[in-house]
């Protein structure tokens, strides 16, 4: 059974399969190798998922939503019309889609797969992320650290020894790792970020500081113009380092009109943001113990790194002009298929060997001798970047006379007091009574490769054991619940495969239309009508030459290349 690799992205995701021959990237249905992380409901109510759902982003903005894989590992409802999903839901139907584009380039069946993870993916979001595939129908045989996946795409790919930094900057996230290669070992001594720094933080603040400048009240534009604003500071900062000037006619319903976007304007906008970068290097280099002069390079992942700015700012930090000869939005899924490759113990791999760490501290409360009635104290019992797979033991005793139960409760995080770091679960085992610090207990902690946490506690009086493996965290989903999510979704209609190539054209042509006036708009709705008359005949030798002169005409009148 082929095991296939994948790279979940906030903005966009892909996936890949490994061959005698090396990386296969798989491209989707219409034949992309990047498939947005959008998902919608087309006019019928069919799931769409991809490019159509990202084209029908601004008219259709109350039934498509993108970028929800920061809601990952939470409860929280997000609208698709009179439907509501959490992003666990909505994330399997990405993946479902990527399943089903690889069974179809493949011609056989895919059940099993390794999944890319930001680094600083908390035990939580490394759940969901398990259970959104499950949904889909694929087993997780590993969770991989998105830089890692990375590290590992460059370090096979150039076979040089040494000690990189990689810097991942994709539509949500951060991450920073630093990997050495030795010896066909690559061993990840450190790793850092930000779950809240990404691509999409930078439009925001521009749209932020657009509003602000025009004095518009957000709260009085319409969310399908939103949307539309959105989309053209996107585009104009893909290409704010090589346009000196870009003048956007924006729309906000109640106002309209024009805002220039030059460089030193966005480089002023997105200052914080960028001060924001320096943190979690400075950590992992603490971490790893090495200085900036000790890397041999800095790797550059993740669409977002294309900003002149970061790639400035970076090379100011460092002394030197990082390397991005790998396409940073494809690198992460090649990463993740070498690794896939690794797990089906491909030949081509066989003498690669693999660690990774764990990104944050897991610990346990402990009474506060100095103060009892102060909260609780964070016993640390796996450190943050010890190297993974790894189990630590530490021996605890009851704090009170008479004592007949001891409560372990498990965080992780790096703060002192427990209670200010994120509770993941907890067990309660029963001791028998006795004086205060008579009986003891040993809590275990197991962290395995996909950053997942098994909690053994041993009463040392009774020698009787009690585990739990941490899978009711605050916003997890029950097997129960877990098993009516995959029968909900397997109930949805999805749009048919063989129709998307004319449904995304449609949904573009609609945008279009839409952001046009007079001459312009006449000619999009003409060449739309006849491309439907065209469908109407249902003849197939017929629509494909239409589609092919429908796409022309688009690229032609569609000056503004959103995506």
């Amino acid at each position: 059974m082929a095991i296939i690799g994948i790279d979940l992205g906030t903005t966009n995701s892909a996936c890949g399969i490994f061959l005698d021959d090396g990386i296969k990237l798989i491209p989707n249905r219409l034949g992309d190798l990047l498939t947005p992380s959008v998902v919608g409901l087309d006019d019928r109510g069919h799931i769409i998922v991809g490019r159509t759902a990202k084209e029908r982003l601004i008219q259709h903005s109350d039934c498509t939503v993108g970028a929800f894989k920061r809601l990952m590992g939470t409860r929280h409802q997000i609208k698709l019309g009179r439907q509501s999903f959490t992003a666990t839901e909505l994330s399997s139907l990405v993946l479902r889609s990527l399943k089903e584009d690889a069974e179809t380039f493949l011609q056989a069946p895919v059940s099993e797969a390794v999944i890319s993870v930001p680094a600083y993916f908390s035990d939580n979001q490394r759940q969901a992320t398990k259970q959104a595939a499950e949904m889909a129908g694929l087993k997780v045989l590993r969770l991989i650290n998105e830089p890692t996946a990375a590290a590992i795409a460059y370090g096979l790919n150039d076979r040089q020894q040494g000690t990189y930094m990689i810097l991942d900057m994709g539509g949500g996230t951060f991450d920073v790792s630093i990997l050495e290669f030795f010896e066909g070992v690559m061993q990840v001594h450190a790793s850092a970020g930000d779950n809240f720094l990404g691509g999409e933080d930078f439009v925001d603040a521009m749209y932020k500081a657009v509003l602000a400048e025009l004095n518009v009240d957000k709260t009085q534009v319409p969310a399908h113009l939103e949307q539309r604003v959105l989309m053209q500071l996107e585009t104009a900062k893909r290409r704010v380092s090589s346009e000196p000037t870009q003048t956007l006619a924006l729309d906000f319903g109640v106002q309209q009109t024009e805002f220039s976007v030059t460089p030193e304007w966005f480089s002023s906008v997105v200052v914080p943001l960028l001060l924001r970068v320096k943190a979690p290097i400075e950590r992992a280099l603490n971490d790893a113990q090495l200085s900036p002069d000790d890397l041999d390079d800095v790797v550059l992942v993740g669409g977002a790194t294309r900003m002149g700015v970061f790639r400035n700012a970076v090379g100011r930090m460092f002394g030197i002009i990082p390397s991005c000869h790998l396409d940073p939005d494809l690198v992460v899924a090649m990463g993740s298929t070498l690794q896939a490759g690794l797990l089906a113990r491909n030949a081509a791999l066989e003498d690669i060997v693999l660690t990774d760490v764990c990104p944050y501290t897991l610990g346990t409360g402990v009474l506060n001798h100095e103060n009892p009635n102060a909260p609780n104290l964070l016993l640390p019992i796996i450190e943050r970047n010890t190297t993974v797979p790894i189990s630590i033991e530490r021996t605890v005793q009851t704090s009170s006379d008479n004592q007949t139960q001891v409560h372990v409760e498990v965080y992780q995080g790096e703060h002192r007091v427990a209670e200010r770091n994120i509770r993941l679960g907890e067990l309660t085992v029963p001791v028998p009574r006795g004086p205060r610090g008579q009986e003891k207990v040993a809590i275990r902690y197991s962290y395995d490769m996909s950053g997942l946490l098994e909690v053994d506690v041993r009463v040392l009086s009774t020698g009787k054991t009690y585990s739990t493996q941490i899978e009711q965290s605050p916003g997890m989903l029950s097997d129960s619940e877990i098993a009516r999510g995959r029968e909900r979704l397997a109930a949805l209609k999805f749009h048919p495969r063989e129709l998307e190539a004319n449904q995304v054209l449609l949904a573009r042509a609609e945008r279009m239309y839409e952001a046009s006036l007079g001459d312009k708009r006449q000619a999009i709705g003409a060449v739309t009508a006849q491309f439907e008359a065209t469908l109407e005949r249902q003849i197939p030798a017929e629509i494909e030459a239409a589609r092919q002169r429908f796409v022309e005409l688009l690229d032609s009148l569609d000056v503004e290349e959103w995506f």
